[in-house]
């Protein structure tokens, strides 16, 4: 069996120094999520990790870094050039920020994460990953993935002015959430595990952590065990914000709730 659309896995050791790594994603950050957004100012500030890992969504959309100039952004980039002059930051895109840039990124002080990206630590590999890719149920937004992540496509975009990009993004999410309302399939696709248990092979690795499915848990998974990571909201609802924390006695969640 061959291994579907495998792009290989960028490798990173965690140097020596390394007692301590946080992995979250999914904070889906915008204006209307001053709780969600002081949570994780203050998590970043008091964190006792060497490294963070910020495996996707980060932001609830991105157009451009541009963007880092709105009120809201630029006070986001504030937290994180903070954390990034304490410890190690690393981010990867996800499906709502996967047009975060360089720039941004330099801004902050962040190192960009592939997706995948294989962290060596504590004597182990683990397969880090956002997860959108290994949705294979959901076909559509598959498809809609496909042509938003050719460069095209996003030179195309990001010439447009600002206004006009954040019109249409505020049009394509409300056009996703009809899709979920309309397709069972959004709303259940998980990862697929013959295909996610074939990168983790391929990647020697015995650990995946991702998240995009916003269904944490760990669980036996393949041959090895997977961590889904949890979305972040602390503004709506039931508050919700963890952190799956990494030292050499193991993996552990962390409520921050």
């Amino acid at each position: 069996m061959g291994l579907p659309n495998f792009p290989g896995a960028h490798t990173l050791n965690a140097p020596p120094s390394w007692r301590c790594i946080d992995f979250i994603s999914d904070l889906h950050l915008h204006e209307g999520l001053p709780r969600t957004t002081a949570t994780l100012a203050q998590h970043l500030a008091h964190t006792p990790a060497d490294a963070v890992f910020i495996l996707g969504d980060l932001f609830e959309a991105w157009v451009g870094d541009d963007m880092r100039q709105e009120p809201h952004e630029s006070h986001c980039l504030d937290i994180l050039r903070r954390a990034a002059s304490q410890r190690w930051l690393g981010i990867m895109v996800g499906n709502r920020d996967f047009l975060l840039g360089e720039t941004f990124l330099k801004d902050c002080g962040a190192h960009r994460l592939p997706d995948p990206t294989v962290l060596s630590a504590f004597g182990e590999r683990a397969l880090l990953m956002h997860g959108d890719e290994l949705c294979l149920a959901d076909t559509a937004y598959l498809k809609f993935r496909n042509q938003v992540r050719q460069t095209p496509w996003q030179q195309a975009f990001l010439a447009s002015p600002l206004s006009a990009r954040l019109a249409q993004a505020r049009q394509m999410r409300a056009a996703s959430q009809a899709h979920q309302h309309q397709h069972t399939e959004a709303l259940d696709a998980d990862v697929d595990e013959a295909t996610a248990a074939l990168w983790m092979s391929a990647s020697d690795c015995h650990i995946l952590i991702h998240g995009h499915t916003h269904r944490p848990a760990s669980q036996p998974f393949g041959q090895g065990v997977r961590h889904v990571l949890s979305d972040w909201d602390m503004d709506h609802g039931a508050p919700r914000a963890e952190v799956l924390r990494w030292q050499a006695s193991g993996l552990s969640r962390i409520s921050l709730a």
